[in-house]
């Protein structure tokens, strides 16, 4: 069974967008990966782009998206990153949450910090499932 992840946050374009890539780099087409948004922005912050690059992770052509109850129901996993209330709780999902500063209005070198947590939390996360890193 491949387990699906979803990463929520506020905007869903810094926190959960590099959570999602890290696990899409790191966990390949063993894991299924989603991010969403309770109010989703109209672009991915390119500060956070740009911090992702750096490490060979691309998530540039990534676009928010709007948090649905459908999302949330075939997911196996939950990571809220400061959505608040916003995440509606469905019996027999396993949800975490991840407490990270938000990239917003930052500079690169607020966002790299913000970025190595993400990876380390990733990587925690994919051992969690039984699966190894690539």
């Amino acid at each position: 069974m491949t387990p699906t992840v979803l990463f929520v946050c506020v905007h869903n374009a810094g926190r959960s967008q590099m959570a999602a890539g890290f696990l899409r780099h790191l966990g390949g087409d063993r894991v299924r990966v989603l991010s969403a948004g309770s109010l989703p922005g109209d672009r991915i912050n390119p500060v956070a782009v740009a911090a992702m690059a750096e490490v060979g992770v691309d998530i540039a052509g990534e676009q928010p998206k709007v948090l649905t109850g459908e999302a949330v129901q075939e997911s196996d996993v939950v990571v809220t990153m400061g959505c608040g209330d916003e995440c509606r709780f469905y019996p027999g999902r396993r949800y975490e949450d991840w407490p990270l500063d938000d990239p917003a209005g930052q500079g690169i070198d607020a966002v790299r910090p913000i970025r190595d947590d993400i990876e380390v939390r990733v990587r925690v996360l994919l051992d969690s499932l039984g699966i190894t890193a690539a």
